[in-house]
């Protein structure tokens, strides 16, 4: 059984990388680490080195997903059980690893040929990280849509040792959205799939307090920054939430409050609707724009 500490950065695909960059940094407020180059930049919202990277990409979207494991002999474990399950993980080049300021680190690719990378440790940064007016304390969580929610499903939770916190059905019974964290952080989600497309379908970020979600609000609408849902209050995780889009119209998400769930004897995961009460308990309409934008890249 392998261990994660969390859920640890997200590369992200963008068309013009400067311009993300400001966005993230003086919108979202990240910190930018280092000189933003044409082709990439590293933005962060804890000690870590960066918890956001942005590459040039003709297709915006997701590029990879990265879990920071809880120690060594669990990013060894894993390496050891991703060969064994066929997933072929491969190591990092040292270059890169150097430029992403990690130790050690493997990549692989799941059922999807989506690029998942697991890491030992990262760079910690001497400054603390300070943001104002939006005080995040941490990435937070990344949704997907995937082809096969079954097959996934399994992959993930026999494989790589995620927990399921609640499953969303259809009338029919079918399930059709899984909220997973990865064991034994303790919050309700860090990895969300649901069935569909392929695609990203939003990440998130977690801010302080309710005050976090007002300011930020009224900043992104100052800002001319398209608010696609929220303020509201997702019953699974009893996270308030806001949703808003980036540049390329990647979805976004402020969140605040989520359940978290002891390591040992945990409630058991339910089986939730797919009504719009239990999306939102607060009931209130999303903008068709959410999610819409995500391209995953798989080669």
């Amino acid at each position: 059984m392998i261990r994660y500490n969390k859920l640890g950065y997200i590369a992200l695909n963008v068309t013009d990388v400067e311009r993300s960059a400001k966005f993230y940094s003086e919108i979202v407020c990240l910190d930018q680490v280092g000189d933003v180059q044409t082709d990439m930049a590293s933005l962060s919202c804890s000690s870590d080195y960066h918890n956001l990277v942005l590459y040039k990409g003709d297709k915006p979207g997701l590029k990879r997903i990265a879990f920071e494991m809880e120690d060594t002999e669990n990013w060894e474990k894993a390496f050891e059980l991703l060969t064994k399950a066929g997933r072929n993980p491969v190591e990092v080049s040292k270059e890169e690893r150097s430029a992403l300021k990690v130790d050690k680190a493997f990549r692989f690719r799941d059922l999807n040929g989506i690029q998942f990378e697991f890491y030992n440790r990262m760079l910690q940064r001497p400054k603390p990280y300070n943001p104002d007016p939006v005080k995040i304390i941490k990435l937070d969580h990344v949704v997907l849509r995937v082809p096969n929610l079954e097959e996934s499903y399994k992959f993930f939770t026999e494989v790589l040792n995620f927990k399921v916190s609640d499953t969303r059905h259809k009338p029919t019974g079918e399930m059709y959205f899984a909220f997973m964290r990865c064991f034994p952080n303790p919050y309700h989600h860090s990895f969300g799939v649901s069935q569909g497309d392929l695609k990203m379908f939003h990440i998130a970020f977690k801010v302080a307090d309710i005050n976090d979600m007002g300011i930020s609000r009224n900043r992104l609408l100052n800002y001319n920054v398209p608010v696609i849902f929220g303020p509201g209050r997702h019953l699974a995780s009893g996270s308030i939430f806001m949703y808003f889009l980036d540049p390329d119209d990647l979805t976004l998400e402020y969140t605040l409050g989520m359940e978290e769930f002891p390591e040992h004897s945990p409630r058991p995961p339910r089986m939730l609707d797919q009504s719009l009460r239990t999306t939102d308990m607060w009931e209130g309409a999303s903008d068709p724009r959410i999610g819409k934008v995500g391209h995953v890249e798989v080669e």
